[in-house]
């Protein structure tokens, strides 16, 4: 029997990206995340199906699943099955022939080389070789998607990827602690110094004009300096709110040649155990 069974930790929109390409290639993925996951863009996160129950990306189905039972009835209806497991306990009771961690933390959160026969890992945080099998680089330029067998992925630099000119200006952080309410939503159109959220009564603004690229689910309890809204500077990339960006593509490119890879140099890799 072949074991096509893939494990993604994470469901934000770099995630989603792996997802999707590991999906469309015939592979069963499920995606595990944490109680509370704090998307940005939303509309392009598989983490979304944990509050409305399920979620839909470029024609891709995601369904909150709370059983094992419903994992495989999910696979049976073409759908991806999305799991609230912090810590990876379905890890043991799925046997996937791959592990991916897609978290995006910047730092190992628990994702061990062990977990599966073929363990990959995105971005910061991992050294290939020793954490998992092999690291996919995730910064954008000349590099982005390379496959690291040994060592690390480059650092985070914190300035986010130059769009029209603006980094740093296209991303909000949180100043305040305390609860969001967004004021203005995905794909909206706003302008530099625009109140786009209230966090308890402390205003939110926008840096620069452009298209609200994402912002955080709306009551969700935020902490000071976290990431909670990106603009994109192009006005007229309105319907990119709702696609899988060039980068999370790139990565999940990646993603599945390092499984491909691994299947390649030992075919017994697939065989379910």
């Amino acid at each position: 029997m072949i074991n096509n069974r893939i494990i993604v930790r994470g469901g934000g929109d770099i995630a989603s990206g792996t997802i999707q390409k590991l999906h469309r290639s015939g592979f069963k993925v499920i995606v595990l995340e944490i109680e509370i996951p704090s998307s940005i863009r939303r509309y392009v996160s598989f983490s979304e199906a944990v509050f409305d129950g399920e979620t839909t990306i470029e024609g891709m189905k995601g369904v909150l699943v709370r059983t094992y039972d419903e994992i495989l009835e999910a696979w049976d209806m073409g759908y991806i099955p999305v799991a609230v497991d912090r810590y990876g306990k379905l890890i043991e009771t799925v046997r996937p022939i791959a592990v991916v961690d897609a978290i995006l933390a910047k730092k190992n959160l628990g994702t061990t080389i062990d977990m599966a026969p073929i363990t990959i890992a995105l971005g910061p945080g991992f050294k290939a070789g020793i954490d998992v099998n092999v690291v996919v680089e995730t910064m954008r330029g000349h590099s982005l998607g390379r496959l690291i067998f040994d060592g690390y992925a480059l650092e985070d630099t914190g300035v986010p990827g130059s769009i029209c000119g603006y980094a740093k200006e296209r991303v909000i952080y949180s100043s305040y602690e305390g609860k969001i309410k967004n004021i203005r939503q995905i794909g909206d159109i706003v302008k530099a110094n625009e109140t786009i959220a209230l966090i308890d009564d402390l205003e939110v603004k926008a840096k620069i004009d452009g298209v609200l690229r994402g912002i955080i689910r709306d009551n969700t309890y935020v902490t000071k300096g976290l990431k909670i809204a990106d603009v994109d500077p192009r006005h007229d990339e309105i319907s990119n709110c709702n696609t899988i960006s060039d980068k999370s593509r790139t990565i999940g490119g990646s993603v599945l040649e390092g499984i491909l890879y691994f299947q390649s140099i030992n075919p017994f890799l697939s065989v379910a155990n």
